[in-house]
């Protein structure tokens, strides 16, 4: 069910690659809520990728620009600048690779080339749009960027490794640069923690099925869908949220909250009981 919530406003949408991908859903909910956007990702991205039917979908076009390099994203914000006669209001980042993941190298034999390309991809590419958006001040005031976020950023998760450490950099960023937009330009700055999602991205990260089963006995409410971050994202892009900023908002179905869930500890009973201890 739409409500107009983003009737008129114009954005770019970072990182979408096929349906599995978050952004995807939220460009999708975005144009249902009556959003124009552009959609941008790595050439080498889009070129494995699904895009071009989402932009034709929502009736847009692809900006391609590696979000790392700084020139690229100049080109990009005033290609979309020009599209749309001014400036924007909303943006999302849903950037995020590991080399490290992908190779397999545990966190205490990490390769630290692959460890910084890790930050830039996933975090440092979150402050150079904020940068480039500022000195080309194409976000009009107002305005809402939103980045996608983990809870492994407050705590340590097996075998989520050096994301953990780029997440932490993604929401520090996002506190430091919201307030420096927030107090300039009233555009507001958040991230969302939002629960283990088997996007491409995500199905890299080494038991993710496992953890998605776990953290899904955890939640009261489950886990958070794609679907169900896209709304939520709909609605930081929307006027109903203008004092919020500066945020990591949980987006997880009550996981970042609880220490125990009956559903897990009945799981945990039945190991016992599989695994008994020597002896018995």
């Amino acid at each position: 069910m739409a409500y107009n919530l983003l009737s008129g406003k114009k954005g770019i949408i970072f990182g979408a690659l096929n349906e599995l991908s978050i952004a995807w859903k939220v460009a999708e909910r975005a144009y249902e809520e009556g959003a124009d956007f552009v959609l941008t990702n790595t050439p080498v991205a889009l070129r494995f990728g699904t895009l071009n039917e989402l932009a034709k979908k929502c009736n847009t076009e692809i900006i391609p620009a590696d979000a790392t390099d700084v020139a690229e994203l100049e080109i990009l914000i005033k290609k979309t600048m020009k599209k749309y006669g001014g400036k924007i209001d909303f943006i999302l980042h849903s950037i995020g690779m590991s080399p490290n993941v992908r190779k397999g190298f545990a966190y205490d034999r990490l390769n630290y080339d692959y460890y910084q390309k890790t930050l830039d991809i996933s975090a440092l590419s979150f402050h150079k749009v904020l940068h480039v958006c500022r000195k080309l001040d194409a976000i009009n005031d107002w305005g809402s960027v939103v980045a996608l976020s983990y809870v492994a950023a407050q705590r340590t998760l097996y075998g989520y490794n050096d994301m953990a450490d780029a997440k932490s950099l993604l929401e520090s960023i996002a506190r430091s640069f919201g307030y420096i937009y927030g107090r300039d330009k009233k555009i507001r700055v958040n991230t969302i923690s939002q629960s283990p999602t088997m996007t491409t991205a995500g199905s890299g990260v080494k038991g993710i099925d496992r953890l998605i089963d776990f953290s899904d006995r955890m939640s009261p409410l489950g886990n958070a869908t794609a679907d169900d971050c896209a709304d939520f994202c709909v609605t930081l892009f929307s006027d109903l949220t203008r004092k919020v900023t500066m945020q990591n908002l949980f987006h997880d179905g009550g996981f970042s909250s609880m220490g125990m869930s009956l559903k897990a500890m009945t799981q945990y009973d039945k190991s016992f009981r599989d695994y008994p201890e020597d002896g018995d």
